[in-house]
Protein backbone atom coordinates (compact mmCIF):
# COMPACT_ATOMS: atom_id res chain seq x y z
CA UNK A 1 0.00 0.00 0.00
CA UNK A 2 1.27 3.75 -1.12
CA UNK A 3 1.86 5.91 1.56
CA UNK A 4 -0.40 9.16 1.20
CA UNK A 5 1.05 12.18 0.42
CA UNK A 6 -0.17 13.87 3.34
CA UNK A 7 1.31 11.39 5.56
CA UNK A 8 4.58 11.81 3.61
CA UNK A 9 4.54 15.16 4.46
CA UNK A 10 3.78 14.92 7.85
CA UNK A 11 7.07 12.31 8.06
CA UNK A 12 8.84 14.84 6.05
CA UNK A 13 8.21 17.81 8.33
CA UNK A 14 9.50 15.59 11.30
CA UNK A 15 12.96 15.51 9.61
CA UNK A 16 12.04 12.15 7.51
CA UNK A 17 14.53 12.63 4.62
CA UNK A 18 13.32 8.96 2.81
CA UNK A 19 9.88 10.97 2.89
CA UNK A 20 11.03 14.04 1.37
CA UNK A 21 12.40 11.85 -1.68
CA UNK A 22 9.21 9.72 -2.36
CA UNK A 23 7.63 13.19 -2.34
CA UNK A 24 9.87 14.46 -4.90
CA UNK A 25 10.24 11.42 -7.42
CA UNK A 26 6.06 11.21 -7.01
CA UNK A 27 5.81 14.92 -7.84
CA UNK A 28 8.84 16.52 -9.62
CA UNK A 29 8.21 15.18 -13.18
CA UNK A 30 5.12 16.60 -13.80
CA UNK A 31 5.57 19.67 -12.03
CA UNK A 32 8.61 19.83 -14.39
CA UNK A 33 6.66 19.29 -17.65
CA UNK A 34 3.63 21.95 -15.95
CA UNK A 35 6.24 24.79 -15.53
CA UNK A 36 7.86 23.58 -19.10
CA UNK A 37 4.94 24.22 -20.91
CA UNK A 38 3.43 27.03 -18.84
CA UNK A 39 7.01 29.02 -19.05
CA UNK A 40 7.99 27.67 -22.31
CA UNK A 41 11.86 27.27 -21.24
CA UNK A 42 13.41 24.19 -19.69
CA UNK A 43 15.74 26.48 -17.17
CA UNK A 44 12.55 27.89 -15.81
CA UNK A 45 10.92 24.50 -15.79
CA UNK A 46 13.72 22.79 -14.18
CA UNK A 47 14.03 25.92 -11.39
CA UNK A 48 10.50 26.43 -10.56
CA UNK A 49 10.20 22.52 -9.87
CA UNK A 50 12.88 22.37 -7.49
CA UNK A 51 11.78 25.57 -6.15
CA UNK A 52 8.90 24.07 -5.57
CA UNK A 53 10.03 21.53 -3.12
CA UNK A 54 12.71 24.07 -1.29
CA UNK A 55 9.49 26.01 -0.22
CA UNK A 56 7.44 23.04 0.92
CA UNK A 57 10.91 22.32 3.36
CA UNK A 58 10.50 26.23 4.55
CA UNK A 59 8.95 26.00 7.66
CA UNK A 60 7.01 28.85 6.65
CA UNK A 61 4.96 26.43 4.50
CA UNK A 62 1.71 26.99 4.95
CA UNK A 63 -0.28 23.01 3.22
CA UNK A 64 -3.00 22.28 4.93
CA UNK A 65 -4.98 19.05 4.57
CA UNK A 66 -8.41 20.30 5.23
CA UNK A 67 -8.38 22.62 2.31
CA UNK A 68 -7.14 20.44 -0.57
CA UNK A 69 -4.32 17.93 -1.15
CA UNK A 70 -1.00 18.09 -1.37
CA UNK A 71 -0.69 17.76 -5.05
CA UNK A 72 -2.76 20.70 -5.59
CA UNK A 73 -0.75 22.55 -3.04
CA UNK A 74 2.06 21.93 -4.86
CA UNK A 75 0.80 23.16 -8.44
CA UNK A 76 -0.07 26.16 -6.53
CA UNK A 77 3.32 26.70 -5.86
CA UNK A 78 4.47 25.91 -9.01
CA UNK A 79 1.79 28.33 -11.07
CA UNK A 80 2.65 31.02 -8.82
CA UNK A 81 6.27 30.74 -9.46
CA UNK A 82 5.85 30.21 -13.07
CA UNK A 83 3.65 33.84 -12.96
CA UNK A 84 6.40 35.45 -10.91
CA UNK A 85 8.74 34.10 -14.21
CA UNK A 86 6.26 35.38 -16.86
CA UNK A 87 5.33 38.50 -14.94
CA UNK A 88 9.79 39.07 -15.29
CA UNK A 89 9.26 39.73 -19.00
CA UNK A 90 9.66 37.39 -22.18
CA UNK A 91 11.76 34.09 -21.22
CA UNK A 92 14.33 33.57 -22.98
CA UNK A 93 14.82 30.67 -24.69
CA UNK A 94 11.74 28.84 -26.07
CA UNK A 95 10.67 25.01 -25.98
CA UNK A 96 11.21 23.96 -29.75
CA UNK A 97 10.34 20.40 -29.02
CA UNK A 98 9.47 18.42 -25.62
CA UNK A 99 9.21 15.35 -27.22
CA UNK A 100 11.82 13.36 -30.11
CA UNK A 101 9.70 13.56 -33.16
CA UNK A 102 9.55 10.31 -35.27
CA UNK A 103 12.14 9.51 -38.41
CA UNK A 104 9.62 10.48 -41.11
CA UNK A 105 7.73 13.63 -39.54
CA UNK A 106 10.91 14.91 -38.57
CA UNK A 107 11.21 18.06 -40.63
CA UNK A 108 6.96 18.56 -40.09
CA UNK A 109 7.53 17.56 -36.60
CA UNK A 110 9.64 19.94 -35.56
CA UNK A 111 8.28 23.26 -37.25
CA UNK A 112 5.11 21.75 -35.89
CA UNK A 113 5.55 21.36 -32.56
CA UNK A 114 7.53 25.14 -32.18
CA UNK A 115 4.30 26.54 -33.85
CA UNK A 116 2.30 24.23 -31.42
CA UNK A 117 4.81 25.37 -28.42
CA UNK A 118 4.40 29.49 -29.23
CA UNK A 119 0.92 29.13 -29.70
CA UNK A 120 0.22 27.54 -26.43
CA UNK A 121 2.19 30.12 -25.08
CA UNK A 122 0.35 33.06 -26.48
CA UNK A 123 -2.52 31.87 -25.19
CA UNK A 124 -3.58 33.46 -21.56
CA UNK A 125 -2.67 31.89 -18.48
CA UNK A 126 -6.44 30.14 -17.42
CA UNK A 127 -6.79 28.43 -20.70
CA UNK A 128 -2.98 27.42 -21.07
CA UNK A 129 -2.99 26.25 -17.92
CA UNK A 130 -6.25 23.98 -18.57
CA UNK A 131 -4.47 22.77 -22.32
CA UNK A 132 -1.54 21.52 -20.19
CA UNK A 133 -3.08 19.59 -17.03
CA UNK A 134 -5.67 17.96 -19.14
CA UNK A 135 -4.40 17.44 -22.63
CA UNK A 136 -0.84 17.05 -22.30
CA UNK A 137 -0.73 15.46 -18.98
CA UNK A 138 -3.98 13.64 -19.55
CA UNK A 139 -5.08 14.67 -15.96
CA UNK A 140 -9.29 14.30 -15.57
CA UNK A 141 -11.75 17.08 -15.21
CA UNK A 142 -12.23 16.11 -11.54
CA UNK A 143 -7.49 16.35 -11.21
CA UNK A 144 -7.76 19.43 -13.01
CA UNK A 145 -11.15 21.06 -11.17
CA UNK A 146 -8.89 19.82 -7.22
CA UNK A 147 -5.82 21.18 -8.88
CA UNK A 148 -6.70 24.67 -10.14
CA UNK A 149 -9.45 24.68 -6.64
CA UNK A 150 -11.89 25.50 -9.68
CA UNK A 151 -15.72 23.58 -9.97
CA UNK A 152 -15.36 21.17 -12.97
CA UNK A 153 -17.80 23.22 -14.92
CA UNK A 154 -15.01 25.49 -15.14
CA UNK A 155 -12.51 23.74 -16.35
CA UNK A 156 -14.78 22.09 -19.29
CA UNK A 157 -15.83 25.25 -20.46
CA UNK A 158 -12.04 26.93 -20.55
CA UNK A 159 -11.26 23.53 -21.57
CA UNK A 160 -13.35 23.77 -24.79
CA UNK A 161 -12.31 27.47 -25.13
CA UNK A 162 -8.97 26.98 -25.07
CA UNK A 163 -9.02 24.41 -27.65
CA UNK A 164 -11.20 26.95 -29.93
CA UNK A 165 -8.66 29.36 -29.34
CA UNK A 166 -5.72 26.94 -30.17
CA UNK A 167 -7.29 25.41 -32.90
CA UNK A 168 -8.11 28.88 -34.81
CA UNK A 169 -5.03 30.03 -33.90
CA UNK A 170 -2.57 27.28 -35.60
CA UNK A 171 -5.40 27.38 -38.46
CA UNK A 172 -4.19 30.83 -39.08
CA UNK A 173 -0.38 29.54 -39.40
CA UNK A 174 0.66 27.93 -42.42
CA UNK A 175 1.73 24.76 -41.19
CA UNK A 176 4.98 22.99 -43.39
CA UNK A 177 2.88 20.17 -44.81
CA UNK A 178 0.99 22.85 -46.88
CA UNK A 179 4.50 24.38 -47.94
CA UNK A 180 5.84 21.17 -49.23
CA UNK A 181 2.74 20.23 -50.69
CA UNK A 182 2.32 23.36 -52.95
Amino acid sequence: MQTSDEELYRLMKNGNQDAFAQLYERHEPALHRFALHMSGSPAVAEEVSHEVFVQLMSPSARFDETRGSLESFLFGIARNLVRVVRRQGPVAEPVERSFDPDILGELIGNQTTAALHRTLRDLPERYREVIVLCDLEERSYEEVARILGRPVGTVRSRLHRARALLGAKLKRLQTPSEVLSA
